[in-house]
């Protein structure tokens, strides 16, 4: 067997058309979009929401509560859907790296010792048995290898994939974190504001109960009719009926808590269980503009990546149109003893191989378009991913906005109650008014506080669901592995 010396020579073609890669070059999002809303700003952000750039992290902090700031680092840390998030991220991360070794020769070494003995055949005079068999020994040691020259750039697109792919698994990754801070927050001011809700409801229980008591001592002193101690009766057993379901929802916050931060239900009772007050928003919010939201939100930045994911896709697709190169290399050296293992027994090959499958009847056409269809689709899901975040951002602006609005008015509201109710304090003091009209004016009081405690519940949530809506909230992509 004749020794290929120079299979090198065999590489410079190869390496020459090598620098052909098919398919469509990846040239960023479509531009439309970003183009015409960044200019523009955002058209509901009011006085309240500042131009100034946000803070792409611990956006709760805003909020000043030390509890809600624990509860979104542990969940973090502990909570299974950024977990899984995190591992798919290690998935993609591992594809491209094999993607990238595929672009690289592969090689194996063996080692092989052979024993023969076939009956009727002659190995060159080594005996067997009686039966005229013979027998023989065969050692080798080998090397061989094999390359595909990335002739027209599938290899390369094929990588050009697989780094679209990880780099959306990041964005995966903050998507998710976004998702869990903002429900931790929720879930934390509502279940503050259930506390809450529960003992002014309790509160003005007591007072129904007041009523009550002395409206039936009215009746009999025949000071009051049947009709007014039913009616405040049924007033004392409504405000209970509101306890309850509102016991159940305080519970299912509770779960929902230990849940998201990684823990049994149950396991954050005694540490929530005090009452504290809803924290409240700062007086500005720092929204940026419409240009620094597509870059900043993580599902349009996921939704960008698929899209170059699938475009060099319609590479990969393409370039199986064109012919393949496979050169294979073997080295070995042996022989029947094992003294013929030695260098001047070497033996080399070098094999190249082409290979086109020109005549598929369309197949290769067929795989193409798929390509160019899903190339499409992603486009398509980007331009909608674009224009949804930027409704979400308006509609969040227009909720936080009027919310203060309203906020200001439930505070006025309760403060006339508060007026209202000293007043009669002053004049059932004086004797100019009944009991029950001041325990009727107290009970106003309590609602109006109901009112203001649920609108600024409504408002920490507002601020929350803009904080989503911004994209705020994740930190550093997980370091590669």
């Amino acid at each position: 067997m004749q020794i290929l010396r120079s299979p090198s020579l065999l590489l410079i073609p190869a390496l020459t058309l090598g620098a052909c890669t098919v398919g469509p070059n990846y040239a960023g999002p479509p531009r439309t979009l970003a183009d015409t809303a960044a200019p523009a700003g955002f058209k509901r952000g009011g006085p309240l929401a500042s131009p100034a750039a946000p803070g792409v992290a611990a956006w709760w902090t805003q909020l000043n509560d030390p509890l809600l700031t624990q509860l979104e680092t542990q969940a973090l840390a502990a909570n299974p859907n950024i977990a899984v998030a995190t591992a798919r991220l290690r998935q993609a991360r591992a594809s491209l790296r094999l993607e990238r070794a595929n672009q690289a020769p592969s090689a194996n070494a063996s080692a092989v010792y052979l024993h023969a003995r076939i009956p009727g055949f002659d190995f060159g005079g080594t005996s067997g048995s009686d039966t005229g068999a013979s027998a023989v020994d065969v050692y080798n040691l080998g090397f061989d290898a094999s390359w595909e020259v990335d002739l027209f750039g599938g290899r390369r697109r094929s990588v050009e994939a697989a780094r679209a792919q990880a780099e959306a698994a990041e964005a995966n990754v903050a998507d998710a974190q976004v998702s869990l801070t903002a429900d931790v927050a929720q879930a934390y001011v509502n279940l503050r504001d259930v506390q809450r809700r529960i003992a002014l409801a309790r509160d003005a229980a007591r007072m129904q109960q007041q009523m009550l008591t002395l409206t039936q001592q009215r009746f009999g002193q025949g000071a009051a009719s049947d009709l007014d101690v039913e009616r405040l009766r049924g007033q004392v057993e409504s405000t209970n009926g509101q306890i309850v379901p509102l016991q159940a929802e305080l519970e299912s916050y509770l779960n929902a808590l230990a849940v998201l931060t990684g823990q049994e239900p149950g396991a954050l009772d005694a540490r929530l269980s005090p009452i504290a007050a809803v924290p409240l928003p700062p007086a500005a919010v720092a929204v940026g503009d419409p240009a620094a939201l597509l870059k900043r939100r993580p599902d349009i930045r996921a939704a960008e990546r698929q899209l170059a994911q699938r475009t060099a896709q319609v590479g990969v697709a393409d370039a199986a149109r064109f012919p393949r190169l496979n050169i294979l290399g073997l080295i070995g050296l042996g022989g029947t003893k094992l003294s013929d293992i030695s260098p001047d027994k070497l033996v080399g090959l070098a094999a190249p191989m082409l290979q086109w499958n020109f005549l598929d009847f369309g197949r290769n056409r067929a795989r193409i378009n798929q390509a160019e269809g899903q190339r499409d689709e992603a486009e398509a899901q980007y331009r909608g991913t674009v224009l949804g975040a930027l409704k979400d951002a308006e509609d969040a602006l227009s909720r936080f906005g009027h919310r203060r609005e309203t906020v200001a008015s439930l505070l006025r509201s309760k403060a006339s109650a508060d007026r209202a109710a000293d007043l009669m304090q002053q004049r059932f003091r004086a004797g100019t008014a009944t009991l029950i009209d001041t325990l009727d004016a107290e009970r106003q009081r309590v609602a109006a506080e109901q009112n203001l405690s649920a609108g600024t519940a409504g408002l920490t949530g507002d601020f929350i669901a803009l904080q989503k809506a911004l994209g705020l909230g994740w930190g550093a992509a997980p370091p590669a592995v």
